[in-house]
């Protein structure tokens, strides 16, 4: 048995906020970057609405815009619904809340793939509404929902694992350098641009994306300390050599995703040739820095208050060449960089395999997901 998305809940869509409503006090607005990133502050109002766009704990949130999501709001504190967000309301009595979380989660993933190559995802609420999932009886929703339950946690706990290792990484880096906290002591340092070779940012006009090719990135690509291949586009070699004439990043550079979720860095540890999208910027550093050295330096807290600080002109986050060129940086002797270099090595290894853990743990979940979903739609079409 199947049902439509439409048919087992409500979906409310949130209010257009705009900058003007934004106060320091009030309940938070949830924003998109306020899922998908829980360190991106919340933007609040005094300004009153309609009850079906107050969010309370343990309810179900789905981004259909830009970014393509399921999410359960866990804070304590009430919030309010933003536009491009959907607000779950389900009909206990035809679906389990937990079971439809997950639902949500594998039909979102259907979607997604669906629009693989538009440069901006979004879904239309017909569609949205329309879509059909596995609807068994809710003795079986229940014990589905457990199961997945169960292998979450198990993937939050590699998560756990993680960060307490950037929590390390970062204290390592604090030991080695004397990293500036007040604004007088930053604004004392020279600038980026000053050792640099190259500053830019990725491909302006809209690529010509193919099914395989060279891989072309994008910021949602760019995590902290890693390159996430697990969803991108595609050009072909023309293409791809058009776009390498602006930005052709190679081993050593440092990324920095500069669009929506601004300020994630990563240093390029791989020779595979790939091109960039505007939201993705690329620093080349001179030979007085090493790039690993200049990827902890740009997510240390100080450069990152700098960034975020840079690059809330609008009501979508961006951040540009210029305030990049203009950033601090501070050049310990190249000695020291190494040596920081070769005890964060260790620090790697460790993470690297936990990162793989995870991702095991992810892949083998999903498929989990797939099956359960699959065996239930054909349980009840044999019953």
């Amino acid at each position: 048995m199947t049902a439509r998305l439409g048919d087992v809940a409500r979906f409310i869509n949130g209010a257009a906020f705009k900058p003007t409503d934004w106060e320091t006090e009030g309940s938070p607005i949830i924003r998109i970057q306020n899922l998908t990133d829980s360190s991106k502050p919340f933007n609040r109002t005094t300004r009153a609405v309609p009850d079906q766009l107050i969010v309370r704990t343990g309810d179900i949130l789905v981004s259909w815009s830009a970014t393509l999501g399921v999410f359960t709001w866990d804070h304590d504190e009430d919030g309010l619904l933003n536009q491009h967000i959907f607000r779950v309301l389900p009909d206990e009595s035809v679906v389990d809340k937990n079971y439809l979380f997950h639902a949500l989660r594998e039909a979102v993933a259907k979607m997604s793939s669906h629009l693989h190559g538009a440069t901006m995802q979004h879904v239309n609420r017909g569609a949205f509404l329309g879509f059909e999932i596995p609807l068994p009886p809710l003795p079986e929703q229940r014990r589905i929902a457990a199961i997945l339950d169960e292998a979450d946690l198990l993937i939050d706990n590699q998560a756990n694992v993680l960060s307490s290792i950037e929590d390390l990484t970062e204290a390592l880096f604090r030991s080695f350098f004397d990293v500036p906290t007040t604004v007088d002591e930053l604004g004392q340092l020279p600038r980026l641009e000053s050792y640099a070779e190259q500053i830019t940012d990725g491909e302006h006009q809209t690529p010509l994306r193919t099914e395989d090719g060279y891989k072309l990135l994008s910021a949602r690509n760019v995590r902290n300390g890693m390159l996430d291949m697990t969803d991108v586009d595609f050009v072909g070699e023309a293409e791809f050599e058009r776009i390498a004439r602006r930005c052709r990043p190679t081993r050593g550079d440092v990324l920095i995703s500069c669009s929506g979720s601004v300020g994630r860095v990563t240093m390029v540890a791989t020779d595979e040739p790939f091109v960039l999208v505007r939201s993705v910027a690329m620093i080349r550093p001179t030979t007085a820095l090493t790039g690993t050295y200049l990827e902890w330096w740009l997510r240390s807290a100080p450069i990152q208050r700098e960034i975020a600080k840079v690059s809330r002109s609008s009501a979508q986050a961006n951040l540009f060449q210029a305030p990049i060129r203009n950033l601090p940086i501070l050049v310990p002797p190249l000695e020291r960089q190494r040596e920081f270099e070769s005890h964060l090595g260790l620090v790697k290894n460790y993470q690297n395999m936990h990162q793989s853990k995870r991702l095991l743990m992810t892949e083998l979940k999903s498929a989990l997901a797939r099956g359960a979903f699959v065996a239930s739609i054909r349980k009840n079409v044999a019953g």
